[in-house]
């Protein structure tokens, strides 16, 4: 009986063990910064913790660098008051003046009030260009998966399932298509710009603050650099000529219609000269 026990346990062990060597993607994938934790759960999923207190948030960021592709990951977001903190998941091809970036980020709010998702692109240092949205959902009490899929037509953004933006190419406007960028996430302290444009300081009183991130999936090209041909996993039509149907298309438009929180295309205090050309051709 007791030899059993003892093998059931074993094999038990065993699964476990090869379930977490499936799905360890932090320390194969990313270097890490600041406050960060991995652990594994009861179905052998990594989660990763970013950990923010007075001291220092926490990071990581991708060894490896990708041009075009599909990133996810799954983010169980700060219970309580959060109001001060960014959370983010995003591409960036370093951070010079004439760099790309493709934003997701969660923007920390006091206790019972809705977290606002910003989304934005940078092309060739030229930024401004965010769209923020209310999440629909408490985003604390369980994970949500969080989608950027970059191709050389259009950005699109991933609540779940259902699409909640798309930025597209014009051939006479910048846009992220010529620089190879890393995969980051990150914790840290926002309090001069996050919550109510920065009205609301990260309460420091209710530190540590935590995000959980697990279930890291990524399906992209890799740059061989010297003008070489991409390095592309095979079926890249999964993503690499994705644009939106009509059905989507309508998802985004019920997230603008109730909840969308701003539009950098609606601000016109912020372009008195003009909004951005793209802003009359969406």
């Amino acid at each position: 009986m007791a030899g059993r026990r003892a093998l059931s346990m074993a094999v038990a062990v065993a699964l476990l063990a090869a379930a977490a060597s499936a799905d360890s993607w932090l320390y194969e994938e990313f270097t890490t910064d600041g406050h960060v934790r991995a652990d594994y759960n009861a179905q052998g999923q990594q989660v990763t913790s970013l950990i923010l207190d007075r001291q220092s948030g926490g990071a990581f960021y991708s060894r490896q660098k990708y041009l075009y592709g599909q990133f996810s990951i799954q983010l169980k977001l700060i219970p309580g008051n959060s109001a001060g903190t960014v959370t983010s998941f995003y591409l960036t091809s370093g951070d010079g003046p004439g760099h790309d970036e493709i934003d997701m980020e969660f923007m920390g709010n006091e206790t019972g009030q809705p977290v606002v998702l910003n989304t934005n692109v940078w092309a060739n240092g030229d930024g401004k260009k965010e769209q923020q949205f209310y999440l629909w959902f408490d985003p604390t009490t369980d994970f949500h998966t969080y989608t950027i899929i970059w191709n050389d037509k259009n950005i699109i953004f991933k609540v779940d399932d259902l699409f909640i933006r798309s930025y597209k190419r014009y051939g006479d406007l910048p846009y992220p298509g010529g620089k190879p960028m890393s995969v980051h996430a990150t914790l840290w302290d926002g309090s001069f710009w996050a919550t109510q444009q920065g009205k609301v300081k990260v309460d420091w009183s209710s530190a540590p603050f935590v995000v959980n991130y697990k279930g890291y999936a990524v399906d992209a090209c890799t740059s061989n650099g010297d003008g070489r041909p991409l390095s592309c996993p095979a079926g890249t039509d999964r993503w690499m000529n994705r644009q939106l149907d009509g059905a989507e298309w309508g998802t985004v438009a019920w997230a603008k219609q109730n909840y969308m929180h701003y539009n950098y295309c609606k601000d016109g205090w912020r372009f008195p000269q003009g909004f951005p050309a793209e802003c009359s051709r969406n």
